[in-house]
């Protein structure tokens, strides 16, 4: 979870009326997305990740201590995973049975029944287990470790682990090409693994030129490109095959997630400085900038409904930082109580 930065401007108009009125009409043609709801979230305005199941029609919330089931229809908390101590993300299996939960301060990954929201188990990852995803081919859930920088491997049949692979660094946040290979960005050295999901081996280490602390994650599978969301505004697209940069492209200020839209051709990064920067996949290596979406600041995590094209992002208001001690130099501001929501964008 990252803290939103200073409010950045995308555009700058040219110095000729032709050309701000070309600019215009560009834009008015485009598919626009805007802000259609709010839904009022109780408790503190602590969060992280957000994931959908567009097939049972719920968006699960990470909420600090619990996880939030809303129903994607009406914004209603249909179900509460809690009992945990400070989630990161969800990730769900196809059959629609299970939910794993990758509670980061309980060094954990927490298996959940996806009909009665109770847990059915935990078990022991690495320490601060963030990021996580479920690989269809092997039938495994890889949960990545921030702090002892490995991934947790959990076989959902067994429920065991089955491998911890070691990291080159700080794990952020993966994704599964479903064909057997898992990537993860690499924050602090600027760089995505590719991993063998059945050997368990890193077969690639590729750096991210131009990309600074790779965040959030997300893969066009069928077009085999990676979306990186980076600091200093800016999303790198990698050839999923060669590691190869095939396009940098500018989006807002403190990124924090990314989502890939297959079915309408879209990629949407959710910024902490209070943009959503929506992107056209013109081909697998051309992608033009259609809009950026005013949201909220804090609003840096997101999740598509791919059923309906939704995005969902959480955001929080937030007052001063306490006083910095001499065991905690940089506190982080306090939520406000009361103002946790989540937001919900739609295309016009």
């Amino acid at each position: 979870m990252r803290l939103s930065s200073k409010l950045s401007r995308y555009f700058q108009i040219g110095a000729g009326v032709a050309g701000f009125m070309m600019l215009a009409c560009a834009m008015s043609s485009a598919q626009q997305f805007q802000v259609t709801n709010h839904w009022k979230v109780p408790g503190q305005a602590r969060w992280d990740y957000l994931t959908v199941d567009p097939v049972a029609h719920l968006l699960y919330l990470t909420h600090g201590d619990s996880v939030e089931a809303i129903d994607v229809n009406t914004g209603k908390i249909v179900g509460s995973v809690t009992g945990l101590k400070g989630v990161h993300g969800v990730a769900l299996d196809p059959g629609g049975q299970q939910g794993y939960i990758s509670d980061g301060a309980d060094n954990s990954v927490v298996i959940f029944d996806r009909q009665s929201f109770a847990i059915k188990q935990k078990i022991t990852a690495g320490t601060n287990p963030d990021g996580i995803a479920y690989d269809p081919s092997t039938a495994t859930v890889w949960a990545f470790n921030g702090r002892s920088k490995n991934a947790t491997v959990i076989d959902t049949k067994t429920k065991t682990i089955v491998a911890t692979v070691a990291l080159p660094g700080k794990p952020e946040f993966p994704a599964a090409d479903g064909k057997g290979v898992v990537f993860a960005n690499i924050e602090d050295m600027n760089e995505i693994v590719r991993i063998d999901a059945t050997t368990h081996a890193i077969t690639a280490t590729w750096k991210l030129k131009g990309c600074e602390s790779p965040s959030g994650l997300a893969m066009d599978t069928a077009g085999r490109r990676l979306f990186s969301v980076c600091d200093g505004k800016v999303m790198a697209v990698t050839n999923a095959d060669t590691g190869g940069l095939v396009a940098t492209v500018p989006i807002g200020d403190g990124p924090d997630a990314v989502a890939y839209d297959a079915r309408r051709k879209l990629v949407f990064s959710s910024n902490g400085d209070g943009t959503l920067t929506v992107i056209k996949q013109k081909s697998a290596d051309k992608y033009d900038v259609l809009q950026n979406v005013t949201t909220q600041k804090s609003a840096r995590t997101l999740a598509l409904d791919s059923a309906s094209g939704s995005i969902f992002l959480a955001a929080g208001d937030f007052g001063p930082p306490p006083a910095a001690t001499a065991d905690n130099p940089h506190p982080r501001p306090q939520s406000i109580p009361g103002s946790f929501v989540v937001l919900v964008v739609k295309a016009k």
